[in-house]
């Protein structure tokens, strides 16, 4: 065997899959931090005291309804935007380009 066979070449699907799960870490942090603030934030008090929106404590509202659906519409975005399909084909596709 020669020294070149025995080379590794990084497979650039590793890189995009890396960005995609720093992309879903830090989109899963920005929702559990506005959960986190809203309802501790404003569920700390007296409950005799609570604001009510559409029947909800507003702690429950604004950090599970508003906060499911506001991370829902990110998502999707994200994903439209960020993330890319690719090959899960055993060669590289930037590899076979380059032949």
């Amino acid at each position: 065997m020669e020294v070149e066979e025995l080379k590794l070449r990084e497979d650039s699907r590793y890189r995009q899959a890396n960005r995609e799960a720093l992309i879903s870490l830090a989109m899963y942090g920005l929702f559990f931090a506005w959960w986190y603030v809203t309802a501790y934030g404003l569920g700390s008090g007296d409950p005799g005291e609570y604001s009510y929106v559409m029947g909800f404590p507003a702690w429950f509202f604004y950090s599970c309804v508003v906060g499911y659906l506001g991370i829902s519409l990110l998502v999707w975005a994200v994903v439209r935007i960020f993330f890319s399909d690719v090959s899960i084909e055993g060669d590289d596709p930037a590899e076979r380009e380059a032949r």
